[in-house]
């Protein structure tokens, strides 16, 4: 027999099941939600109009193509239930995104980021006028903001939303949350861009494959380098990560990286890292924050003309990606790899190092090379990747936060 506190459990779960099939398949007949969920047709009923009742879920009435008989009712969720504000944080803009409860884009626009001395403090300042920004441009009150969910490249706090390392600010840590209080009351969330990108790709594969999806990463080329992993989980979703790959190890006392340390994946694979290789710069020279792609566009022209210096920067960070990946699945396992980012207009200059890099592990000998894939608008994934995250943490704390009345419910699986 259920207690009344693991019925409610069993209704938070049921509701948060129905919203994120509402999610992934659009506007749904009841028998279509009955069918995604495995739940009865009495459990749905009462699930959704209590949805309705507190205005999170809405119905819509649609004509049949042939034009004769009863239209069809579908549920989705409200629209102006709330808001969600993106934040992406690059190495040169920051672009801010207002999306509402059903995943619509309603406003975007992007700011330089400056390369202030100030750091950190500055840039707080920068993101509270761009938040406030696009409300006003939207006339959006901050009463009706659910979530703001921020990324960036570095290394994120796993249960808060702080970023502890940046290749923008290093070391100079940033609590999103007490920087945001008390002028905003939504929740704050922080990860890393490219686990964002992994968590798109994954849901993307899932789609495509179904049960037959097992595993993927994602590895990201551009100013930095950056690893997101997912794999299939169990009943609460896929399982992502986004280890620090960028600097681990590659080559010990080697070049010096924008961390401060020597030798890392970054310090070869970067693009102040190719910069520094093509002119033949010593490898203890500060690297560059930040290096504009015209740069690189230029190295990689004489590259493909048959320069032999610049050729060989490309194929150093290429064997240093590969060197890294062989490494990473020799510990996981073999999984397709999706190369994303900037860095993917130069992968003809890249692949052969990446290969040979590669080659040099003992999994990849026994069990072949694994299928690398170039997926060229990173920006896209990003979005979907925070789109896919803030909407089902919305969804989880509006069930959680009590929707009125109850639910009857009679599956418990």
């Amino acid at each position: 027999m259920l207690t009344k506190s693991s019925t409610e459990l069993v209704r938070q779960r049921n509701s948060v099941l129905v919203l994120s099939v509402l999610r992934r398949h659009g506007a749904l007949a009841h028998t279509e939600i009955s069918d995604f969920t495995g739940l009865s047709s009495a459990t749905i009923s009462a699930i959704t109009t209590e949805l309705e009742k507190a205005q999170i879920i809405e119905k819509s009435e649609h004509q049949p193509a042939s034009g004769r008989g009863r239209p069809r009712v579908l549920l989705r969720q409200r629209r102006d239930c709330g808001y969600l504000i993106v934040v992406i944080i690059s190495s040169d803009a920051v672009q801010y995104s207002l999306v509402d409860y059903a995943g619509k884009l309603i406003d975007r626009f992007s700011e330089e980021r400056s390369h202030d001395p100030a750091g950190a403090a500055r840039f707080v300042a920068a993101v509270r006028a761009g938040l406030l920004r696009i409300l006003d441009r939207s006339k959006i009150s901050q009463e009706k903001v659910l979530l703001i969910s921020i990324s960036s490249k570095g290394l994120v706090n796993s249960t808060e939303p702080v970023l502890v390392w940046s290749p923008i600010f290093g070391s100079d840590q940033i609590d999103f949350e007490s920087a945001l209080r008390p002028e905003w009351q939504a929740k704050v969330i922080l990860d890393n861009e490219t686990l964002l990108v992994a968590a798109a790709l994954g849901a993307r594969e899932e789609m495509v494959k179904g049960a037959d999806f097992r595993s993927l990463a994602a590895l990201s080329l551009g100013h930095s380098v950056g690893l997101g992993i997912v794999r299939r989980g169990n009943q609460t979703g896929q399982e992502i990560s986004a280890p620090n790959f960028g600097h681990m190890l590659h080559m010990a006392n080697g070049g010096l990286c924008r961390c401060g340390t020597r030798g890392c994946i970054e310090a070869y694979a970067g693009f102040y890292a190719i910069l520094r290789s093509a002119f033949e710069v010593p490898l203890d020279t500060i690297p560059a924050k930040f290096v504009p792609v015209a740069e690189l566009d230029k190295i990689a022209a004489n590259a493909r003309q048959g320069h032999r210096v610049p050729a060989f920067a490309f194929r150093q960070a290429g064997l240093a990606l590969g060197n890294g990946l062989s490494r990473m699945l020799s510990l996981t396992e073999r999984m397709p790899i999706a190369i994303t980012g900037p860095g993917t207009r130069y992968y003809d200059l890249l692949r052969q190092g990446i290969e040979e890099g590669l080659g040099q592990s003992h999994i990849v000998r026994m069990e072949g090379m694994p299928e690398i894939r170039v997926v060229a608008d990173e920006q896209i994934l990003v979005f979907e990747g925070h789109l896919n995250r803030a909407l089902s943490v919305i969804d989880e704390d509006i069930v959680l936060s009590g929707v009125q009345g109850s639910v009857v419910t009679q599956e418990t699986d």
